[in-house]
């Protein structure tokens, strides 16, 4: 007859096997790191170019002549050049420790975290797009963060259940910058970037340290 450990042990494994099976459980805390510092590196390239707008001092004139429009063309691609790289490392990092504990990263679960978390996406992106097509630049920055928080919360049942906190973090930011919108920037950087790398460390020390030990 099995003693009351060997039970213990046996439903633990079988708690496991659960949720390997329900739930994608190979993020790496590294990628929120690297995620952050890409936010925050991008928030900083953005600031200088708004700088270089306002003050009319730099040397790319044509960014006031057109009134502001390859301005908004150069913010552009700088969150298109921060969202690839952040994606492309979060991918790496994540696929490293998936490698490394044998979790597969496709399956039913996979499916299941991206769909939960593309669909407040898309249509937070839908949302976003026609306020820029309006000249509503100023609630950019917030809607980003309301909607990405959404879409974290959404999805924080298919995965690593502290998932949810950084949207909760990301949403609550988002409401506050809808009467702080001249901070966008700073409250953009604070959410995708500074929320970012202290998931990813509290993630890293919880999950990944132990494992390393």
């Amino acid at each position: 007859m099995n003693s009351p450990q060997q039970s213990l042990e046996d439903l633990q494994h079988i708690k496991k096997m659960m949720e390997r099976s329900s739930r994608f459980i190979s993020l790496s805390g590294l990628s929120g790191i690297a995620a952050g510092i890409c936010a925050l590196a991008g928030a900083w390239f953005a600031s200088q170019k708004i700088n270089c707008w306002v003050k009319g001092d730099c040397q790319l004139s044509h960014l006031i002549d057109s009134g502001g429009l390859q301005l908004m063309n150069e913010l552009f691609w700088i969150a298109t050049l921060t969202f690839v790289a952040a994606f492309v490392l979060a991918f790496l990092f994540t696929f490293l420790r998936s490698k490394k504990t044998g979790t597969p990263m496709w399956g039913g679960s996979t499916l299941r975290l991206l769909w939960n978390t593309a669909v407040p996406l898309i249509a937070g992106a839908v949302f976003l797009f026609r306020m820029l097509q309006m000249g509503q630049y100023d609630l950019i920055a917030p809607g980003c963060l309301i909607f990405y928080g959404l879409a974290l919360i959404n999805g924080s049942k298919y995965t690593l259940g502290e998932i949810k906190y950084l949207g909760y973090g990301n949403l609550l930011l988002g409401i506050i910058n809808l009467w702080f919108v001249g901070y966008g920037l700073h409250f953009w950087a604070m959410g995708f970037g500074v929320l970012h790398i202290v998931y990813g460390i509290v993630m890293w020390n919880k999950y990944e340290r132990k494992a390393k030990s």
